[in-house]
C-alpha cells in the first residue's frame, strides 16, 4: 500500500481529540482515520508530566504499529507535557495543538483574554513559551475548571452541572472584561453552548481544532503523504474504556451511526497492550 494511503492517527486522553478529529474529516474527507481515546486513564490534566509522557508514547506506539503515518496529539495536556519526547521518539510526522493566545492577543479589543485549560497546560513549558512570545499588549488571565472533562466524558456537557460549574469558573474573567475566551483544552467545544449560556453571546470563543486541522493537511502536503484517493475516509476507533461509552458519544454528538469502535485492554505502560 502505497504510504500516502495508510491512515491519519489522532488521540486524547478520551473523547475531546474528537473535536479536533472531526474537523480533520471535514478538512480532509478522503483521508482513513484511527482515532484513540485513552479513556481509562482519563483525565490526563491532574497526572504527573512524566506518566503523561508514557502513556502518550504507548498510544503513540499502538498507532504507528497500526500504520500512522501521522499522528495529531489531539489533547492540549498531552501536547504540553509529552510533544517534544513524542517527536524524538518516532520517525512519523507529528502535529500537536499550541495554545491559541497569539490570535487570540490579536482578536481582542479589550486587551482583556481568558485561557481556560487543565493546570498541567497552563504550568507546562509550551504554554508558558506561547505566553510570553504573543501576549505583548493584552492581559492574559488563565484559569483551570476541574471536573470539566469528566461532565463531558460523561455526555453531560449540557447539564446543569456543566452550567455551573462554568459559572463558578468563568465569572471572575467575565468581571476582569474578557472579550476572548481560548479553549485551552480539546473537551471544551463540546461545552460552547453551555458557555454561551453563562458568558453570553458577545464572547469569542477560540477553538484551535481547525488551525490544527490545517496544520496537519500543511505537513502532509510537506511530505507527500496526501492520499490521491477519491472515495470517502474510513475510520476506526480505539478505546481503553467502555466501547458501549465512546459508541454513544460518536452516535449522539457526531452524529455517526456505525461507528467501528475497539477495546484495547490497556496500555504499554500498563504491560497490558
Amino acid at each position: 500500500m502505497s504510504r500516502a494511503h495508510a491512515p491519519i492517527g489522532v488521540f486524547d486522553s478520551g473523547v475531546g481529540g474528537l473535536s479536533v478529529w472531526r474537523e480533520v474529516v471535514r478538512l480532509l474527507p478522503h483521508e482513513d482515520t484511527l482515532y484513540f481515546a485513552d479513556t481509562a486513564h482519563c483525565p490526563y490534566g491532574f497526572r504527573p508530566a512524566t506518566e503523561i509522557q508514557q502513556l502518550s508514547a504507548a498510544v503513540a506506539s499502538f498507532l504507528v504499529d497500526q500504520g500512522a503515518k501521522l499522528l495529531v496529539v489531539a489533547c492540549n495536556t498531552a501536547s504540553a507535557a509529552a510533544l517534544e519526547h513524542l517527536r524524538a521518539a518516532f520517525d512519523v510526522p507529528i502535529v500537536g495543538m499550541v495554545p491559541a493566545v497569539k490570535p487570540a492577543a490579536r482578536q481582542s479589543h479589550t486587551g482583556q483574554v481568558g485561557v481556560l485549560a487543565t493546570g498541567v497546560t497552563l504550568h507546562g513549558e509550551l504554554y508558558q513559551e506561547v505566553h510570553q512570545r504573543f501576549a505583548g499588549g493584552v492581559t492574559v488571565r488563565s484559569v483551570a475548571c476541574p471536573g470539566l472533562v469528566e461532565l463531558v466524558e460523561a455526555g453531560r456537557a449540557e447539564s446543569p452541572e456543566a452550567e455551573a460549574l462554568l459559572r463558578h469558573c468563568l465569572e471572575p474573567l467575565l468581571a476582569a472584561g474578557i472579550d476572548v475566551l481560548v479553549l485551552g483544552c480539546t473537551h471544551y467545544p463540546f461545552l460552547a453552548s453551555a458557555i454561551r449560556r453563562v458568558a453570553g453571546p458577545d464572547l469569542l470563543l477560540l477553538d484551535p481544532s481547525p488551525a490544527v486541522a490545517r496544520q496537519a493537511e500543511r505537513v502532509l502536503a510537506r511530505e507527500g503523504l496526501l492520499t490521491a484517493r477519491t472515495r470517502a475516509g474510513r475510520h476506526a476507533f480505539f478505546t481503553t474504556g467502555e466501547p458501549a461509552a465512546l459508541v454513544a458519544f460518536l452516535r449522539q454528538t457526531l452524529g455517526l451511526t456505525a461507528p467501528a469502535v475497539h477495546l484495547v485492554p490497556g496500555l504499554a505502560g500498563d504491560n497490558s497492550l
